[in-house]
C-alpha cells in the first residue's frame, strides 16, 4: 500500500489522517499533515480455530477478505474547440434569432450571444440541448489526462502530493 500523499510504500499498517475534510491513508511522516483519525495497532496474534471454521474467508466486518475492486474510468466529454462558430452556423440555417433559439433551449438571448461570440462555453448540459434543437455535434469524448501525470509519478501512480503543493505549517 503507498502513502496517498508522497506515494512511498507504507510498511505495515498505514495512518488515517484527515486532511482539509478528507479523510486519506498515509505514512508515519505524512500523517503530521492532518489530524491522525486511526494509529497503527500492534500486531495480535490470530487464533487459527476462528481461521478453519471460517469458510468464507471473511473478517469481522463481514467483508471478503483479499479483493480488490477496479473502477472503469467513465467517458469524460468536452465541448468541441469551435463551438461558437457550429452554433451561429446552424442557428442561422435554421432562421432562427438568438432570442428564438434562447426561447427553445430556456436560456436568455444573452447566454447565446456570449456563446456565439466564445466569452462562454456552454456546460455539457446545455450543449446537448443545443446539439438536440441545432441537429449538430459539438460534444466529443476527451482523451485521459492519465499520461500527463505517468511521468510524474515515481512509483507507477499518482498522489496528491505530485499533484498539489502542501502548504507547510
Amino acid at each position: 500500500m503507498n502513502c496517498e500523499i508522497c506515494g512511498t510504500e507504507i510498511k505495515g499498517e498505514p495512518y488515517k489522517t484527515k486532511i482539509d475534510n478528507s479523510l486519506m491513508v498515509t505514512c508515519k511522516e505524512c500523517s503530521r499533515y492532518g489530524k491522525v483519525q486511526k494509529r497503527p495497532q500492534p500486531v495480535k496474534p490470530k487464533n487459527n480455530k476462528n481461521a478453519k471454521n471460517n469458510r468464507n474467508n471473511y473478517n469481522n466486518n463481514n467483508r471478503p477478505q483479499n479483493r480488490s475492486y477496479t473502477r472503469k474510468a467513465e467517458p469524460e466529454y468536452e465541448v468541441v474547440e469551435d463551438y461558437n462558430k457550429i452554433i451561429r452556423k446552424a442557428r442561422e440555417q435554421q432562421h432562427l434569432t438568438q432570442k428564438q433559439l434562447g426561447e427553445k433551449i430556456y436560456e436568455r438571448e444573452s447566454v447565446i450571444a456570449h456563446m456565439e461570440s466564445g466569452k462562454m462555453i456552454p456546460e455539457l448540459k446545455m450543449a446537448r440541448k443545443l446539439e438536440n434543437i441545432l441537429k449538430i455535434k459539438i460534444i466529443e469524448k476527451r482523451e485521459s489526462n492519465e499520461e500527463e501525470f505517468k511521468t510524474v509519478a515515481r512509483y507507477g501512480e499518482v498522489t496528491l502530493g505530485d499533484i498539489a503543493r502542501i502548504k507547510r505549517k
